[in-house]
């Protein structure tokens, strides 16, 4: 059969976050509606509404290639404070039609750092796109990624920038299913805590989440989290052990959490562990064995191959 994939590596996509606009546009309606109540300001009224809404949708560029088979896209959005990327490698071959899980490997680095190795390479590696048959994805962030929105930094909106253009972007210029079950999140020590954090504050949006070595039981912001949470209020927002008593039972009977480890983090995850046993949370759980604490140390083959087929 011939490989559809050169079909899928140029999209142009731009989508449009109508919902942090909104706020904007009324704000314009009430100084147009105090400053120019005249019907003769409807125009002016239309031009601040568009500029407003353009300031708000994000600029992304059309497919370019990069490293170890994948793709990049280049991303200019509000919720960041600066550039970021989003990497695809989508399988050789796609069936007329198909539509594919998306697994989105999450960074633990801002930008293109690589101090705990190279996930893109990995994915080459185990070739997951072929034998899984899923879109990966690897998305960057500007700063420190613990995928959460700062308190009061508007440059610092990671959860909003990953739900509200990370994966409609894929979704709609990827042959990419655009279910529940069909987005998986992968991710180690702060994204391991980034991908559970994602699924228990939107169990609806994502199917699985992964983590392997992860800090889970985090009583107040470490390793660069307050300055990314802002406060701790805002931290308790996205702490996992809260998180799963507040939300754990929601996710239904069957496993949706993966917890493994472990070289930092051990201690943690075995008492993150006890706590899903405790609260009656299904979940799967492998305690070792021991790792580096790295991309690139065996660990992402079993976790990602449990995310896609269960096993």
């Amino acid at each position: 059969m011939k490989s559809q994939r050169q079909s899928f590596q140029r999209p142009e996509a731009r989508p449009l976050n109508v919902e942090h606009w909104t706020v904007s546009l009324e704000s314009l309606s009430c100084l147009l509606a105090f400053f120019a109540p005249s019907r003769g300001h409807s125009v002016l009224l239309f031009l601040l509404f568009s500029l407003a809404a353009r300031a708000a949708e994000p600029v992304i560029s059309s497919a370019k290639s990069a490293t170890n088979g994948f793709v990049v896209h280049t991303v200019q959005s509000e919720f960041q404070g600066g550039p970021t990327k989003i990497y695809i490698r989508t399988p050789d071959k796609i069936l007329p039609g198909a539509r594919l899980p998306v697994l989105h490997l999450l960074p633990v680095e801002a930008k293109d750092e690589q101090r705990w190795g190279d996930p893109l390479a990995e994915a080459a590696k185990l070739d997951l796109a072929n034998k899984l048959n899923v879109i990966v994805a690897y998305t960057t962030f500007s700063h420190l990624p613990w995928f959460c929105d700062h308190a009061t930094d508007l440059r610092i909106r990671q959860e909003t920038y990953f739900l509200k253009v990370v994966v409609p972007f894929i979704e709609r210029a990827y042959p990419a299913r655009a279910e529940r079950d069909a987005r998986l999140l992968l991710g180690f020590s702060k994204s391991g805590w980034g991908a559970w954090s994602l699924l228990l504050r939107n169990p609806e949006l994502f199917g699985k989440a992964a983590a392997w070595d992860s800090p889970m039981m985090m009583e107040k912001g470490l390793y660069g989290m307050a300055a990314i949470a802002g406060t701790q209020e805002n931290f308790g927002r996205h702490r996992i052990p809260t998180l799963l008593r507040e939300r754990g039972k929601s996710l239904g009977s069957e496993p949706r959490l993966l917890l493994m480890g472990y070289e930092n983090f051990r201690a943690p995850t075995q008492q993150a562990h006890a706590l899903l046993d405790e609260l009656g949370i299904p979940h799967a759980y492998r305690d070792g064995p021991q790792r580096k604490h790295h991309w690139n140390t065996g660990w992402v083959e079993e976790a990602a191959r449990w995310l896609a087929t269960g096993q």
